[in-house]
């Protein structure tokens, strides 16, 4: 919980720009990986020197970061593991998360200042596990995906006050068991159990009978084949309240792989949603429910919280892309957004700028100019300059947005 008796928003950041973007948009904390041991590769991920900048950053908002350790390790990896725990606490950096026990032990003798989590990777489903781990030195249990709102209450009921429970409440969801996965590294030679995951779950796939090879049949209806291991995405906005209530201190926003708008407006929505636990009862308004409908995602569902879910184990298809970034606001000056293309729009069009803990606010774009002020139809160069008209300032790094298509329809 933070000081204000509300759980945790915790936040993925890939890079600088996603880290800072979590800040923006109200997270308490952030996790991120190092350039070794970390479960994400995709992301260009921290050097030290940035690791040191991040946490500087972060601690000057109140806020905190945690850094993944959390592959797991061959032998070959282990003798030079301790050097890295005293660099990662040098940075700054308030806790490392873990999946191996032996890496638990090592933290807890290497650099005891620093608080030790539990990654979902260690499949933590029970009260007897997450109290052993406690007694062994773990501050929090990043908690199975698999567990039910039933399963969760019963671990805070038999586990010491003390021990911190987190949960994933947004994001992509992994058909194996909380990624333990042996797909990637069988197709691939890519080990997704030490961050080089490469989503065979999101493949298409056809059935072959061995007696007429290159015959491809599908497993379903669906003319492109069936996607059959592809689960459908998390989102448990609507049910913070019950998390809550059942002794949860942390809400785990998934993507670390994913974009600076993706961080910002998942952060900010659970922002907003999180602090409306301080109200006697939660009831997020309808722009609040609509915002993760804005990211880019593949359909919902609520995972195992109240049971298993029929429509929730797959989906054909891929992602909704229905909302993009357009630009990031750098300056105001006489009346004019100065900005930076991120996506290409067009004159005509109707921004939405994503405000910090408020609704977004609709900007007409009735007069689009470059960077030289000159007249312009639409921005169609990755980052350039270009200008919108507004009454007042916006802050520096503010995200604006829009709807393709829909406007295409308009």
């Amino acid at each position: 919980m933070t000081q204000k008796g509300i759980p945790e928003v915790l936040a993925p950041a890939g890079d600088m720009e996603r880290l800072e973007a979590a800040l923006r948009y109200g997270a308490d904390a952030v996790y991120l990986g190092g350039k070794r041991h970390s479960m994400r590769s995709a992301p260009k991920n921290f050097t030290l020197e940035e690791l040191a900048e991040g946490c500087g950053k972060a601690h000057a908002q109140g806020a905190k970061v945690y850094c993944t350790v959390n592959t797991l390790l061959k032998n070959e990896e282990v003798e030079d593991l301790p050097a890295y725990l005293h660099d990662l606490r040098d940075c700054g950096v308030d806790a490392v998360i873990v999946a191996d026990m032996g890496v638990l032990m090592l933290c807890r003798r290497e650099v005891p200042e620093l608080e030790v989590h539990i990654s979902t990777q260690a499949g933590v489903t029970n009260y007897l596990t997450a109290g052993e781990l406690y007694k062994l030195g773990a501050k929090r249990v990043v908690l199975a995906r698999e567990l039910s709102l039933a399963d969760i209450a019963g671990i805070r009921k038999n586990t010491p006050p003390e021990l911190e429970l987190e949960y994933f409440v947004q994001g992509a969801m992994c058909v194996s068991f909380s990624g333990r996965c042996l797909l990637s590294n069988y197709f691939t030679g890519r080990d997704g159990n030490r961050g080089e995951c490469a989503q065979p779950c999101r493949w298409r796939y056809h059935l072959v009978e061995e007696t007429r090879p290159g015959q491809y049949f599908p497993v379903s209806e669906e003319e492109d084949g069936t996607y059959i291991l592809n689960a459908k995405d998390l989102c448990l906005l609507p049910h913070l309240d019950k998390l809550r209530d059942v002794g949860v201190d942390s809400f785990k926003i998934e993507g670390r792989a994913k974009s600076a708008y993706y961080v910002a407006v998942a952060a900010n929505a659970y922002r907003c949603a999180a602090d409306l636990l301080q109200n006697e009862t939660y009831a997020p308004p309808r722009w609040l429910l609509e915002e993760p409908e804005k990211l880019s995602h593949r359909p919902y569902c609520t995972g195992f919280l109240f049971g298993r879910q029929p429509d929730s184990q797959q989906v054909p298809g891929g992602y909704i892309r229905a909302w993009e970034a357009a630009g990031v606001v750098e300056g105001w000056r006489e009346g004019r957004l100065l900005c930076s293309q991120r996506n290409k729009f067009r004159l005509g069009d109707t921004l939405e700028a994503l405000l910090p803990g408020k609704p977004p606010v609709k900007i007409p774009v009735a007069d689009l100019r470059d960077g030289e002020g000159e007249p312009i139809s639409s921005t169609p160069h990755a980052t350039m300059a270009f200008s919108v008209p507004w009454q007042e300032p916006l802050p520096k790094g503010i995200i604006l947005r829009f709807c393709p298509e829909k406007e295409e329809e308009l």
